[in-house]
């Protein structure tokens, strides 16, 4: 078989993979909505039929293009549909932390949606794809390059936007105080919260959990606008001598970026109509709304500017290695 006739031969496969993933997607949708489950907050039993009506409208549109083959309409379609899946995945990089260390979900519903959500989204925008213009055969992996000099500093600010974070993390960590809660009142939170014994003992020796998981965050951000993160999976043992996708960064560069960019600037904007007093946060786990705020800034600030930074770098990253075509 030829590379060509395995394109073509993935390109007919692709949609029924859509097509799979939206009747899933329906049928996840009207079983929550038929048990009385909410898939968005502890109120949204109802939208429930939302996500009915876009894993019906996929598995139409897949199977249109099954049908009728390329058609602009149908891959805008698609298109829109995956930014809908991509939105409901939202908050599953969260989830994903919050298991990694052992405190349990809100919801289980919910969590599975977004992870089904995901998968929708990765599909869609395969099958979106597939239906763009043919290429001249399989492409040749171009040279590492970095991204232009205005794309590193928005890396610069995204690294710099944890400083603070980390800083604020690092002084409960150390044994000191902040925004008036010392290290024994946090573990007291983290415990009565569910963390696991990895979390409380890394917190035991001076080390935060969410400041080691910001440094991995620093390294996919620079590996996305360097050259050296071009080749960087091929430094994980098992992948030595395979052939590694260029695309493969780009999944954990997507799922933090949609998870951290929207909660971190709409928390932005929270905190900043707190600070004017226009709204009040609630006090929380710290003595006073006024500490809830000082401790809330870093945070915000780390996860929407950090998400911001991670978008516009695995742009950059998607088009410097062609992994659009």
């Amino acid at each position: 078989m030829t590379d060509d006739d395995g394109a073509e031969h993935r390109g007919r496969a692709v949609p029924w993979v859509s097509m799979g993933w939206g009747v899933a997607y329906a049928a996840f949708g009207l079983a929550s909505v038929l048990s009385g489950t909410p898939l968005f907050g502890k109120d949204g039993v109802a939208l429930g039929w939302g996500v009915v009506a876009v894993g019906a409208m996929t598995a139409a549109a897949g199977g249109a293009v099954r049908r009728y083959g390329a058609r602009p309409g149908l891959r805008a379609l698609l298109w829109g549909v995956c930014g809908l899946a991509g939105v409901a995945a939202f908050g599953l990089l969260m989830d994903v932390i919050t298991l990694m260390f052992g405190q349990g979900v809100d919801s289980w519903a919910a969590a599975a949606h977004r992870l089904l959500a995901a998968v929708g989204a990765v599909s869609l925008a395969a099958t979106a794809r597939s239906l763009g213009p043919p290429g001249p055969g399989r492409s040749v992996p171009p040279t590492p390059s970095a991204a232009p000099a205005r794309l590193r500093l928005v890396a610069c600010a995204g690294t710099v936007a944890f400083l603070p974070y980390a800083a604020m993390k690092l002084v409960w960590a150390w044994g000191g105080s902040y925004a008036g809660v010392d290290k024994e009142e946090m573990l007291a939170v983290s415990e009565r919260n569910g963390a696991s014994g990895i979390w409380l003992a890394l917190e035991s020796w001076g080390l935060d959990a969410t400041v080691l998981l910001a440094a991995l965050g620093v390294f996919l951000l620079w590996g996305l606008v360097r050259p050296w993160g071009q080749v960087f999976p091929r430094w994980v043992p098992f992948l030595r001598g395979r052939r590694v996708p260029r695309a493969l960064p780009l999944a954990p560069a997507l799922l933090g970026a949609a998870s951290l960019a929207p909660y971190g600037v709409i928390g932005i904007g929270y905190c900043a109509l707190a600070t004017a007093g226009v709204v009040t946060l609630p006090r929380g786990d710290f003595p006073t709304p006024e500490d809830t705020l000082l401790a809330a800034w870093p945070g915000m600030i780390a996860f929407g500017v950090y998400g911001v930074a991670l978008a516009v770098a695995a742009g950059s990253y998607w088009r410097r290695t062609g992994c659009g075509k």
